[in-house]
Parts: structure tokens; sequence; C-alpha cells
């Protein structure tokens, strides 16, 4: 009795089994619920932009007498809208001075804490040393702690080390509560690695700086990127902690700059918010720029395999 190796013949146009077709339940299309729910969660998530984007539009007298949403109710209202807060912004506030100074703490306090997690990530990663895994769970298991009960200790240090009110202050201080995430991600990231080119350049005799600089950090780059995103956006939309370390003055960022604005009595919520349109620009382009990187570095070290 012989048994016949010719493969089933499969009519055309139907699926083979267990992969059902565009008609299956399993590949279908999303239904008309999903993309309701999504609607709504746009919507609910774009709202109070377009309320911030519209009184930044109204004069004082129309933002006092409601809610930007009766712009809705009464179309005629749009025609009232002007940019008389946006020059009252620029020319009556210190924003100018503002937007530099949130730049000096931003930038360095996202570029310190990825060079100095890269360095550790690769330690541990791809080198051996006694006590590598508790160190890794101390490091992370940091990200639970709370920065604001660090501000008596950090104040008192400062104090006595002559730094308090400077920008240095604020950049150490970012750069210790972000390093445990920068550290997280970017080995989680590093372990997805081909693990064959790490051992090709050990063979080759290439040192662990020169594998980490020329083939580890440029093959890093989205997580770096990812990083980098949240870092920048933590830092400058920070308020509290540049209130508490540098505080009104010549130094202090436009988060603090805005927030004089805004009088005891909700007086100037049209100035806050042209303001806070001006403080949205830099993260808006820094995000489009590096978006492109920000879901592989996220998600590279979710899963492996």
């Amino acid at each position: 009795m012989t048994t016949s190796l010719t493969p089933p013949v499969v009519a055309a146009g139907s699926a083979p089994a267990g992969k059902p077709g565009k008609e299956g339940g399993a590949t279908g299309g999303a239904g008309w619920f999903t993309y309701l729910a999504l609607a709504i969660v746009v919507l609910l998530w774009i709202l109070p932009t377009v309320g911030i984007i519209l009184t930044s539009f109204r004069s004082r007298d129309d933002a006092a007498s409601g809610g930007w949403w009766e712009l809705f109710l009464k179309p005629a209202g749009f025609g009232d809208l002007t940019f008389e807060n946006y020059q009252k912004a620029i020319q009556g506030t210190n924003l100018g001075e503002g937007f530099i100074n949130s730049l000096a703490i931003a930038l360095p306090a996202t570029f310190i804490p990825i060079l100095v997690a890269a360095f550790a990530a690769y330690a541990f990663t791809f080198m051996r040393f006694p006590g590598r895994d508790v160190l890794f769970v101390v490091i992370v298991g940091m990200l639970v702690v709370p920065n604001f009960v660090s501000f008596v200790p950090m104040l008192k240090i400062y104090r006595d080390l002559g730094m308090g009110g400077t920008f240095p202050a604020v950049w150490l201080f970012h750069v210790g509560f972000g390093m445990s995430l920068a550290i997280f991600m970017i080995r989680n990231y590093m372990a997805t690695l081909p693990g064959t080119i790490i051992e090709s350049a050990k063979i080759d005799g290439a040192s662990h700086f020169q594998t980490f600089f020329r083939l580890v950090l440029p093959m890093s780059v989205p997580v770096l990127a990812s990083f980098a995103i949240f870092q920048f956006l933590w830092v400058w939309n920070d308020l509290l902690v540049a209130l508490v370390f540098l505080g009104p003055g010549d130094k202090a960022p436009m988060t603090v700059s805005i927030s004089q604005l805004l009088g005891q009595q909700g007086q100037n919520q049209e100035l806050v918010t042209a303001s806070g349109m001006f403080s949205m620009i830099v993260p808006i382009v820094v995000f489009l720029s590096l978006q492109r990187f920000f879901v592989r570095g996220l998600t590279a070290g979710a899963v492996k395999g």
C-alpha cells in the first residue's frame, strides 16, 4: 500500500486551513465601535489644547465673560479674536529671557544623562562584574522614589556647596532622577542587539571603548532618541524643580515666568495661554523631528526573539 505524497489541491480563491481570509473575524477590519471609541479618546485628548488656543486669541473682557466653548454657541464671537495677547506676551514679559534659560536648563539635563546612562547600560549588558544584577535592580528601584522627597536635603547640600540658585544645581537634580529610567530603557534595548557582532569585535581585538563607540552606540540611536524626547519634555515643562532651586528672577525658565503672569483671582489667563503657546513650539519641533525613532526605541526592548 502506497501513500500519495502529492499535496492537497486548494481551490482558487480559498484561504488555507488555519489562516482565515479577510472575511474571517481574526483578520477582519475594526468595527464601528472601535472607530467611535478612538474618536472619543482623540476628542477628549485635544479638547484642552483647543481651549488654550481659542483663549489665547480672546480679549481680556471676552475671556472674563465666559468660557471658550461659548464661541461655538455664538459663532459671531470668532470675529472678535485678536493677536493682542501675543503682542503683550512678547513685549510686556520676559519670555525671551525665559526661553534662553529654558534651553540652558533642558539641553544639558538631556544630554548628560544620555551619555552617562549609555556607558552604564553597556556595562550592565556586555560586561561581567560582581554584583551586576543586584546593582541594576537597585538602580531600577529608584524609579519609584518621587523627586520632591529630596528637595530639603538637596537644598541643604547646594547651600553648603554654594550652588544655590544656579543652573548646575538644576542640571544635577534632573540628571540624578532621570538616570534610572535612562539606564533601564537603554539596557533593555542593548540586550536585543545581536551578540554575534559583539563577539566578532572581541575576536578582532576591539576594546570595550571601540565596541561601544563604533558598534553599540550607532545601533542604539532609536532608544537614545526616545529617551531624549522623554527627558527634554519633562525638563522643558518642569515648574516645581525650577521654582524650588531657581525661583523667580533672571535665571527663571519659561514655566516660572508664565506662572507669574496669572493673578491670584485668575486674571491674565489670556496672557498665560498666549505665552503657553510659545512654550509649546520647541517640544512639538523636538517630538516631530525624533518621532520616527520613538516607537522603535520603546518597543525594541519590550520583546526578544
